[in-house]
Order: C-alpha cells, then structure tokens, then sequence
C-alpha cells in the first residue's frame, strides 16, 4: 500500500528568474520541517539541492532537484528549476511532474525575462500557480510598484495572501490578508483592504456561497479552504506570498500557504490517448489503469541511469513488468526510489500523486509513457545554437561519442549530430553558456576535453519552383552490370500543408500510399504504371531519395518542404539490382533539384530582450543592423522594457557580448525557434562560395 494517501499528496516546483533567492528558499523549507537536518548555503558550496560540482562553483542551479517534506499533514515533492533561460528545458520538464508552480519574484529586482517565461509556461502546462515575492528584506525595495508591475503583467487574479511588515533591514514579518488580526502595525499594504478582493476571488467559483456572502453571511473556514484550492485551480486567484529565504522571515507562513493553496493530484482534469488515438479521463484512482510519465532523466554516478517519474493513476511496484507507449515488450522496473536532491531510497511501491525515481531501464527516456495510455509529449524548445567539437586527444573519440549521449538522454534541450559535409561532430544547445556548461561536465564526470569552432548555423535547403528530369544509372564491367533508371517531379511543399488532400488521386490519377516524414517536412509519392520500375525495387528508389535529403544538393545541408512523385522508369531483367536504382534515385534528385530555383533556408528565432528604458533605441538599432524585425514592446516593470524581435539565427550566436556591452550588463534575453525562412541572395551566395571553398579543402 502506499505511504500516503492522494488527497495529501502535492507537487510544487520552484521557478522563476536567476538570483530569485528559489534554492535558498527550498534549503530553508527542508531545514525547518526537519527533512534535512544540516546547515544549507547556496554561497557556501552546502546547498541541499545544487549538489553537482558545476553548480557550487557557478553558484547558480543548472539541473532541476526533486526533493521532499511533510509539513500539516501533507507530503510535499518540491523540485528545485535553474533561474537562467539557457536551462529552460529542465524547468519544462520538470512542470510536467507537478501541480502547482510556485513563481518566485526577487523583490529587489522586480519581474525579470525567465519570471515571465515561466509564468507563461506554468499556464500552458495547465498548473495552478502561486508567486512567492522573496528577498524583502532587500534595499530599495518599492513594494507598491512591485505589485502593481505585478498585476499589469499577470493580471488582477494575483492578489496578496500575506502583507510585508516593513522592508529591507525592517523587514519584520508578514501579516494574513486573508484572517486579518487585530494588530496589523507596520504593513506596507493594509490587509483589511485585500481581504474583500481575496475573498471574493475565492467565492466566485461556487454561485452559493457567492449569493450567500453577498447577502452578508461570511464563508466557513472550510468553505474558504475547498474554494481556494478550485479558484487557483481554475485561475481565478493567483495567491502571492511574502518572504525572506535567506533570514527565514515569513517561511513558515509560506509552508502554510503551500498547504491551503496547492492542488492535489487530480484537482485538475488529466486526459491521455488509448491504442485508438481517443481522448480518455485519467483519474487519481490507485486502483486505476497505470498511468505515468518519466519528466526527466539523470546519470547517476553510483545508481548510473535514473528516470523520474510521475505516477498520475494506479499503482507502480518494484519488480513489475509494465507496459511502454511506443515499445512492443514490457520493460520490467526492478528498483523504485524516493529522491532527497542527491540521497535515493529504495521504496516498494508509488501511487497516484508520487514522484519516484527508477534505475537500470534503459528502455526509458525522458517523456516515456509507463501504461496502456499516452499522454501527451512535452514540448521542450528547440535547441538552435551549434558548435562543431573534436576531443583534444584522439584516443577520445570513442569515450566521446558515448558522453554526448548520455548528456542527450538527461538533456532534452541538446542534440547531437554527425555533419555529413565536414564529418564533424555538431552539438547544439540552448546558448553559449549552455554548451559551456555542458563542456565542463564532459571534463568532470567523463575525463573528456574538448576542442570547439564556430557555432554552425542548421541552414536547410529547399526548392521554389516545380520541376521534372531523370538518370539512367547504367554500368558493365564484365558479367552482370548495373541498369536502372528513374524519371521524377518535384514539387515545392509548404509547411502545414494537408497530406492527405494535396495527395489525392485528383492530384495523381495512379497514386498508391504516399509516404511521409513530418520531420524535414518531406513526401514522395509512387504513381508508376505498368511495372516499369518492379514495385521490389521501390525501397531502394525512397533510400536513394533520402540519401540525397541528407546529404544536400547546394551545399551539404538537409533537405526539407519538397514533394517528390516517381511516375516513371525503365529496368532490365538482369542487370537491375537495389544499388542501381538507389544510385538512380538518389541522382535523379540532384539534378532536378538544380533545375527546381534551389533556395537555401535559414532559422529565424524570436528574442525577447529586457533593457532598461534608456537602451531600447541602441537594441531596436542593433536589431535592424542584424536583419531583424521588431514586433513589439511592453513594460517589464520599473524602468525595464522587453522588445520582441525575429531574427536570423545567424546573426545572434554571439548576442549575450553584444547585449552586455550595450546595455552595461543590465540586458538579458531569451530566444527560441521561430521557423525558417529563405536566405537573402547575397548572402545565401556567400555561403554557397565558403561550403565549395571547404569541399576543395577536404578533397
């Protein structure tokens, strides 16, 4: 049976911007409800939760830490997320596994860029969320402002649950908004006057209660505790809390908060596909169908592999054999654990609500379904800044391929890839100081050093114009020879296009089944008649055509957005064989591909860029200067503004030194993939000209 029962079960995680004060905030949560009894700083290198060696010499969170504690009759799994936008990936992944996000706000610093990402992101994961206003014991703290950016931003559910009592070195206390005593002396905000406000954004989800108070009579205690919990859950309140982690001033009324306002698994509608795609209800039910997800991945040094998992419906027990969206035999869990940052211990079985960890299963990765059902997949960003590496000494090479894809298992936000035109080993992250940081850990933990060039730029190319042609592939060297040749179309395919429309029998009288590839955007379509290429020899034709895709056309990168329908062909009864129509193929592409407008495409990323106000003209400058386009502007409170632009990838590799110098060190940034779009002629020449430079090179 399991430890604890569902209803007492809630998942938090901690995010919000660097430097917000959320692992602090966690080490003071675990030392004051005696899950942790030893002193804990994040300054200090003693941090409970940034234990990696990169983290206590960065003194900033790099990886997400799930950690627990009881406190009032709840069990809580709080998990720990970095503040920098370079790890967004972990606080994505980690969302997944909980209910509520507590959003944690420097009170000093006021909304900064990941405040607003997360805060966006916690919505689209459909969790309830709270903000913890942290470090109030600051200097110059203008708390009026702070809450007024506040709510501006995030709007006027966001309301006070607690009032400050003083600021900075006279920063006392907090005092409730929602029981408001009689001694109230100090508050910055008169709690009296929030309370209405709280109250009614409570009340408001229950017509009853709502009629009923506005006819004098007061909600009951447990009234306000039930409601509270549907109006977070609905989004109707977003509670704000007061605090100072580092003099532990008003965390046991946050503990406190954390127990009237979190969700408890279930209190929002979970929903999964069975085998026939259908939409069906995940319940919080013990006895239910198995129902869970891995959220993440870590490589232990002494467990090695650990999967951590959030169990959403039945029971998951050590030893059992489970089935796994995606894999045709069960994959037994031979060893469950319960996570304490960097401590595991061996449990027997998790219910609906826990949040354990499992060893040794290879078969899992991060966004594995355990049960008959799937949900749905987490959708982390695309990693778009690249830098080709080689290990400094040779005998690494090997050592090197097998580090890389550990960190890809633990590290959904990094890729890794063979470039098929230099032959080098391209890893692609979120930013510099991501890849950075991944740099160090192959140094730590796998004795690899690393050389690195220029950030590679995933340019992809792509045609603009219809176009037909074909190849013979014929050659004899005595004996049986090689014949096969093969006549094509092309066609240009945009993105979104509906497959299953734009390959009707209208479009292509003898079509047989199309065959699609989501990923490059990529179709070819079979309308030969007659025979006159053997429906055995139609494999080798596709592989010959995805040979090409690789490899590119105009200078070595992928190709992707192009339809490509084989109608016609010739073939002799001795001399065809798959090579030669694969070698057929695969040239047949090549040459109509150059007849077809051949375009290369260049990754556009949107920025979001917070600067103070006095630096907004320099950005909007610079962003004109490296191709981009301004869309838009806004208020990122105080005297910070944040301007979203699409630029070229291209042109912002290296942005973190441009902003810093421009902005004095006071700028920061997120950038994401947007889409791709065609490279300007001048430019696309001059990268054509440098990729035949570098084949003459290589040969």
């Amino acid at each position: 049976m399991a430890k604890y029962q569902v209803d007492d079960i809630r998942n938090l995680v901690f995010c919000g911007h660097g430097s917000a004060g959320k692992t602090t905030l966690l080490d003071a949560l675990l030392n004051l409800t005696g899950a942790v009894k030893r002193p804990a700083s994040v300054d200090d290198g003693s941090s409970i939760c940034d234990f990696d060696d990169e983290e206590k010499v960065h003194k900033y969170t790099i990886e997400a830490k799930l950690t627990h504690f009881d406190h009032a009759g709840k069990h809580f799994h709080a998990i720990d997320t970095p503040g920098y936008p370079d790890f967004i990936g972990q606080t994505i992944g980690a969302m997944r596994g909980a209910d509520t996000a507590a959003i944690v706000i420097n009170a000093q610093a006021g909304i900064e860029v990941n405040t607003r990402r997360v805060f966006a992101e916690a919505g689209k994961a459909g969790l309830g969320r709270m903000i913890v206003i942290n470090k109030m014991d600051s200097e110059n703290v203008d708390f009026p402002a702070l809450l007024a950016s506040i709510r501006d931003l995030f709007g006027k559910a966001c309301v006070l649950l607690n009032v400050p009592i003083g600021r900075g070195g006279d920063f006392k206390g907090v005092v409730s908004s929602l029981k408001v005593p009689d001694d109230t002396a100090g508050a910055l905000v008169d709690p009296a006057e929030i309370n209405v406000p709280l109250v009614e954004s409570i009340i408001e989800v229950d017509e009853e209660v709502m009629e009923r108070y506005f006819e004098g009579q007061q909600p009951t205690d447990e009234e306000i505790g039930r409601l509270i919990v549907r109006a977070i859950a609905e989004g109707g309140l977003i509670p704000m809390v007061c605090c100072s982690s580092k003099k532990g001033i008003g965390v046991a009324e946050l503990l406190d908060a954390l127990v009237t306002c979190s969700l408890p698994p279930g209190a929002k509608p979970q929903t999964a596909a069975n085998a026939e795609g259908q939409e069906v209800e995940v319940k919080a039910d013990p006895a239910g169908p198995l129902v869970a997800q891995v959220f993440k991945t870590r490589i232990d040094p002494f467990v090695q592999k650990l999967n951590f998992i959030r169990v959403f419906s039945g029971t998951l027990k050590k030893d059992m054999t489970v089935p796994v969206v995606g894999i045709r035999r069960g994959v037994k869990v031979s060893q469950l654990f319960e996570i304490q940052a960097a401590d595991t211990e061996p449990i027997d079985e998790a219910g609906p609500g826990a949040i354990v960890a499992v060893a040794k299963s290879e078969e899992l990765a991060t966004g594995s379904c355990l049960g008959e059902l799937a949900l749905p997949p987490i959708a982390f960003p695309r990693p778009m800044v690249g830098l080709a590496v080689t290990p400094k000494s040779r005998n690494d090479q090997t050592k090197l391929s097998g580090a890389l894809a550990k960190i890809a298992q633990e590290d959904s936000t990094f890729r890794r890839e063979l470039d098929p035109q230099t032959k080098e080993t391209v890893i692609n992250g979120m930013s510099e100081l991501h890849l950075q940081i991944l740099r160090e850990r192959l140094k730590r933990r796998e004795k690899v050093e690393v050389d690195t060039k220029e950030p590679k730029i995933p340019y992809r190319e792509t045609i603009q114009t219809n176009a037909e042609g074909s190849y013979r592939h014929k050659k004899q060297t005595g004996g049986s020879g090689q014949f096969g040749e093969v006549h094509i179309r092309m066609y240009p395919l945009p993105k979104d296009t509906n497959i299953e429309e734009y390959a009707t029998k209208k479009r292509f009288p003898s079509l047989r089944e199309p065959h699609y590839d989501p990923d490059w955007n990529f179709l070819w379509l079979d309308s030969v008649v007659g025979g006159t290429i053997p429906s055995n020899f139609m494999p080798a034709v596709e592989k010959g055509f995805r040979d090409r895709l690789e490899r590119g056309v105009v200078c070595g990168y992928h190709v992707q957005d192009i339809c490509v329908e084989v109608h016609f062909g010739k073939h002799h009864p001795v001399d065809s064989n798959e090579q030669a129509f694969k070698t057929a193929a695969s040239m047949a592409f090549r040459n109509v591909f150059q007849s077809a407008k051949p375009a290369l495409l260049e990754p556009i990323v949107k920025l979001e860029v917070t600067v103070p106000g006095a630096n907004v003209g320099d950005i909007s400058s610079d962003m004109s200067g490296r191709r981009g386009r301004v869309l838009g502007m806004g208020s990122a409170g105080g005297d910070m503004q944040t301007i979203t632009a699409e630029v070229p990838l291209a042109e912002v590799t290296n942005y973190a030194r441009n902003l810093s110098s421009i902005t004095g060190g006071q700028g920061s940034y997120t950038i994401e993939f947007s889409h791709y779009d065609v490279v300007p002629g001048n430019i696309q020449k001059e990268i054509i000209e440098k990729a035949a430079m570098k084949e003459e090179e290589d040969d």
